[in-house]
């Protein structure tokens, strides 16, 4: 018996009018990141206006540019089609993978600001750190960098140092939106 999940293409998104593959296939790490983070979107977007959209739907920044965010969130209506979306969301999650990593902190980085997507995510699953972009008079500034730290770590640090640790932050986009870091990376 054949795999038909083997025969399908493999997806990829077009930088600057070049066809650019997504191999080698995420790991689980990435996937499990992807899903923690859609899961806490799609729970507070429910019955609101905004929509959040995981790995699989295209982006058409510009005319030579397609993306594949790994999960975004849309507030205009009007720039989703049924092939995908034609704008900028409103904010915009990449995972790091070996094979993506450069390009998300630099080419795709530049091409959402340039758009205007209001807020970026990097999310390094390796780590278990999230940086945040926040677009600011058509620039992005690095808002913070939240890591869940290891415990092992914890225990070597100071009563000072520990009060500095971060664990819970909330988006540009919504005042009542919790992100805790345990959630992001639970089983990772």
């Amino acid at each position: 018996m054949s795999n038909l999940a083997h025969q399908d293409p493999v997806p990829y998104e077009i930088h600057n009018n070049k066809i650019v593959y997504m191999t080698p296939r995420p790991s689980i790490s990435h996937n499990r990141a992807i899903g923690n983070i859609y899961r806490l979107f799609s729970n507070y977007l429910f019955g609101k206006s905004c929509e959040v959209f995981a790995d699989g739907v295209d982006v058409h920044l510009t005319d030579t540019d397609t993306f594949i965010p790994d999960v975004m969130i849309v507030c205009n209506p009007d720039i989703i089609k049924s092939d995908g979306v034609y704008g900028a969301p409103n904010l915009v999650v990449e995972v790091l993978s070996p094979t993506t990593a450069k390009r998300d902190k630099s080419y795709k980085k530049n091409l959402y600001e340039a758009s205007g997507v209001q807020e970026y995510w990097i999310v390094d699953t390796a780590n278990r750190l999230i940086e945040v972009y926040i677009l600011k008079e058509g620039h992005y500034q690095l808002d913070n960098v939240y890591e869940l730290v290891q415990d092992w770590f914890i225990s070597k640090m100071n009563d000072d140092e520990k009060k500095e640790l971060v664990y819970e932050f909330k988006t540009s986009l919504f005042d009542d939106l919790i992100i805790n870091l345990n959630d992001v990376f639970y089983n990772i």
